[in-house]
């Protein structure tokens, strides 16, 4: 069988990933998917994440499996001068290193940033850390449901009479990996100008603060304490999950117009006329009279058959579907969104399409490699 074709943006792009868990390794699937050679380099024992399970497959939990698409794997015991030296010799060769060691062991091994910048002008150096390397909270551990804790996003998810409560998967680490992508991107793009490459770093903490919209933004400008509504926006209403006759839905409307068409697709024209609900700051303020208002009027309808009326009439809406729901919807497969691999891989695909260097899938999870491949002919 043929193997896939490399189409991605980042043909020719060698990233060397020594990171592990999550923020790091999604990073690195992310260029992996879209053209970039990656070579995982794991120590002796693995990544920790190869455990995280059940499910398991042939050993390995599908949280690693989840991460490590596209990438070639090998191992080497960086704790030993062989591992190093074997180490060094791929780094001559990247562009891109990716690593989220704890603050000043690559220092201690001799193979820190300083350093390997010396040797290797052009390359760049991403590391995904919990806090950065200095600071009140420099070189601690960062974890997701920690930082999630820290940075106030906590105290603004769950329902308004409960406790604080973590986002249900781990937002934090995923927009820190996002993060490194972007500030890897732009490295390159720099270096096109300079030759140089530089550091790059994409810290948990930084990322948990840089989601607060709009609850920081409210914050600096009135200065009251942000709280939790639950499912509802804090600033805009009817933006809330809604009981229906059926199933709830999840309504989402932004502006006057939308609200006026959903009055009419509901029965209750005159309510987008209501002085009390007629513009959007009055509907926020005075939100729960109309959320009862809403609810006893939809306990009348189906709320599937209601989503689909309300999406043809422009309004934003949609059934609350859980996660198999979700995968196994034909939209889904129309945008391509799960991928499919020989050994009966299945993921997640990718979510940035481009028109003529779209992401491809290469190399299922634990494919191994004991080096970069040669670069293709007319890459950079």
């Amino acid at each position: 069988m043929n193997p896939t074709p490399n189409t991605g943006a980042l043909a020719g792009i060698r990233v060397l990933d020594i990171s592990r868990i999550l923020g790091g390794p999604y990073c690195g699937q992310i260029l992996g998917d879209h053209g970039a050679d990656v070579l995982k380099v794991e120590p002796p024992q693995g990544d920790d994440t190869r455990t995280w399970g059940p499910p398991f497959r042939d050993g390995v939990a599908s949280y690693y499996h989840g991460l490590n698409r596209n990438k070639r794997t090998m191992s080497l015991d960086l704790g030993s001068e062989s591992g190093r030296e074997a180490l060094l010799a791929l780094v001559a060769e990247a562009d891109v290193l990716i690593e989220n060691f704890k603050t000043g062991t690559m220092e201690r091994w001799g193979i820190g940033y300083d350093e390997l910048s010396k040797r290797f002008p052009g390359l760049v150096w991403c590391r995904v850390s919990g806090f950065g390397a200095d600071g009140p909270l420099g070189a601690l551990p960062g974890y997701d449901a920690a930082v999630q804790a820290m940075t106030g996003i906590m105290s603004i998810n769950g329902e308004a009479s409960g406790d604080p409560l973590r986002v249900g998967l781990p937002v934090v680490d995923m927009v820190t990996g996002l993060n490194a992508v972007i500030g890897v991107l732009l490295a390159l793009q720099e270096r096109q100008r300079s030759g140089k490459g530089q550091f790059v770093e994409a810290a948990l903490y930084d990322s948990g603060l840089s989601l607060l919209h709009p609850h920081a933004a409210n914050w600096f400008m009135d200065g009251r304490k942000p709280k939790r509504t639950g499912n509802a926006h804090p600033n805009i209403y009817p933006y809330d999950a809604l009981n229906t006759g059926t199933d709830p839905i999840f309504l989402a409307v932004g502006n006057d117009r939308q609200f006026a068409s959903f009055c009419r697709c509901i029965g209750v024209a005159e309510l987008a006329e209501d002085p009390l609900y007629r513009d959007a700051g009055s509907r926020s303020v005075n939100r729960e009279g109309l959320k009862q208002i809403l609810e006893a009027r939809l306990a009348s309808f189906d709320g599937r058959k209601l989503v689909d009326e309300l999406m043809a009439a422009g309004v934003p809406a949609a059934p609350v579907l859980p996660v198999d729901a979700a995968l196994e919807h034909p939209h889904t497969a129309h945008r391509e969104m799960v991928v499919e691999m020989e050994g009966g891989y299945r993921g997640i695909g990718a979510p940035v399409k481009l028109s003529r260097t779209p992401a491809s899938y290469r190399h299922a999870p634990l494919t191994p490699g004991d080096g970069f491949l040669e670069v293709p002919e007319g890459a950079p």
